[in-house]
């Protein structure tokens, strides 16, 4: 494999695959990240020959040093996309080309060496190619595709690592909520922030996630499903939830999302919505929102509905959100009007059941 990542991958098949009859029954009920496919992809880096021995495998156990860097220092990034079966036949991918970018910014700002995008998009179709059979069938289900790279030189020292290993898995998987259509209730954190100005909160590295799990855990404990955050300066301004984006849709029929300022995470479903309210003329705000304007208009009727969106849970009415002195109901507590037709019309979009204006599917086989 060259630097540049031209060359195919390596494949070199599992010897013992999952029983077909097993792995039908996984894909009846997969659940969400409990099942895993086949095969993963690997690539290493090495600082001086770069991107090298790029090949799909047998899914297995990682190797490390006890002094693996990403141990110590955390250097690690990810991303998540998804593969759909197709009405005609056949798998597509949404929208991988955003997913190889956001990942190589992660690099960046994670001071890690950068994938190139035609080497992410190819370890993705090659994946979803071999592993074709994990792909469920079932309404609202898909392969879900990890994507990961970690710092694998053995040194102990603060300073970006000279060595990575770059990793795509797959786990076949259903609706990321088990409430299914019905409201998700939210709990506001008042004790923790995900993200500051000039830290990592545009970037989708495993520290972010590990330091919304305390917040999670007390959204849990107060009977909600998701947190939501604050901005870390104010702490008064709607970030983002523990995992998801949120939108706020009003009255007059317009959206409002917070703005990308580099402590939310650009996601790749929340611009896709963007695109298609503006397509259908709704108009949408990139704009701020406080958590008290967000309880006056829950309470006067202004905000009619709310949702959290992202490639895990897709588009997720927001029911209830709740703090340590107030609780407000968003609308009918449901999914609203405007809130079901934007998942409808993404989901038809990644499903292939309507025309893909924007060219976001990208065809495996």
């Amino acid at each position: 494999m060259t630097k540049e990542g031209q060359s195919t991958l390596s494949i070199e098949k599992c010897l013992i695959p999952l029983p077909p009859a097993e792995r039908s029954a996984l894909l009846q009920n997969p659940g969400f990240g409990r099942a895993f496919s086949d095969h993963m992809v690997t690539i290493r880096y090495t600082e001086g020959k770069g991107w090298h021995d790029g090949k799909v495998e047998a899914r297995a156990n990682l190797p490390l040093d006890p002094s693996t860097m990403v141990l110590h220092y955390a250097q690690e990034i990810f991303e998540g996309l998804k593969a759909y079966r197709l009405p005609q036949g056949g798998a597509a991918l949404f929208r991988p080309d955003a997913n190889a970018r956001r990942f190589a910014n992660s690099a960046r700002r994670l001071a890690m060496a950068p994938l190139p995008d035609e080497l992410f998009l190819e370890s993705v179709h090659a994946l979803v190619s071999e592993d074709r059979d994990w792909i469920p069938e079932a309404e609202g289900s898909a392969l879900y595709l990890r994507p990961f790279m970690i710092a694998t030189e053995a040194a102990l020292g603060v300073k970006p690592a000279s060595e990575y290993l770059y990793c795509v898995i797959a786990s076949p998987v259903g609706s990321y909520f088990k409430a299914g259509a019905a409201g998700v209730t939210l709990w506001v954190s008042e004790n923790y922030i995900r993200a500051a100005p000039g830290g990592t909160g545009d970037a989708k590295c495993g520290g972010n996630y590990a330091a919304s799990l305390a917040a999670q855990a007390e959204a849990i404990r107060q009977g909600c499903d998701q947190v939501v955050f604050l901005d870390a300066v104010e702490r008064k301004y709607v970030e983002e939830l523990g995992g998801m984006n949120v939108f706020f849709v009003f009255e007059d029929g317009s959206i409002q999302t917070p703005p990308l300022t580099g402590t939310i995470l650009p996601g790749i479903t929340r611009d896709s919505l963007i695109t298609l309210a503006r397509d259908m003329g709704i108009t949408v705000r990139e704009e701020a929102y406080s958590i008290d304007q967000w309880r006056a208009d829950a309470a006067s009727g202004r905000l009619t509905e709310a949702f959290a969106c992202g490639t895990a849970a897709v588009v997720t009415p927001i029911g209830k959100v709740k703090g340590s002195s107030f609780e407000a109901t968003i609308g009918t507590g449901g999914a609203g009007e405007v809130t079901t037709r934007l998942k409808a019309a993404l989901l038809d979009i990644q499903n292939g059941r309507a025309e893909d204006k924007h060219g976001w599917l990208q065809r495996v086989f």
